[in-house]
């Protein structure tokens, strides 16, 4: 299993993806239909997978949640307030128990502020200018 960020794939846990087999230890037992044998193996990886490096996946995600809010015409821009102060309370408050993915996850903090701060100035103007309708 490997989890996506902007800065490339991460493998996670040590072992290649298997198919869960009901006659394996921890496995999913006879008789559990199919999707409960998915979730049971997806949830195997997920607690054998390093929590900073799937806490910065969330992190990853609330990015690109602000960043679809902002790319609505108009912006959508409480909506992506929220989405930024969520990832800013993330990345701040957790500092270096993020990792090797600390640096990535403030950059990308600073870039989304930064284009919040731009787009909010441009709709101000818009609205000044009459053209908010």
């Amino acid at each position: 299993m490997s989890l996506w960020t902007p800065s490339g794939e991460h493998p996670v846990g040590d072992e290649p993806d298997q198919p869960a087999r009901p006659d394996a230890p921890g496995g999913p037992p006879p008789g559990v239909d199919e999707a409960e044998a998915d979730v049971a193996e997806l949830r195997r990886q997920l607690a054998a997978a390093p929590p900073e490096v799937v806490v910065a996946n969330h992190c990853y995600g609330l990015f690109e949640l602000a960043a679809v809010y902002l790319s609505e015409q108009p912006p959508l821009l409480p909506q992506a307030q929220l989405a930024i102060d969520a990832l800013g309370c993330m990345v701040d408050g957790l500092g270096d128990r993020l990792g090797e993915a600390q640096g990535p996850l403030k950059d990308a903090l600073a870039q989304i502020r930064l284009a919040f701060v731009e787009l909010t100035a441009a709709e101000q103007a818009r609205q000044a200018t009459g053209n908010g309708s």
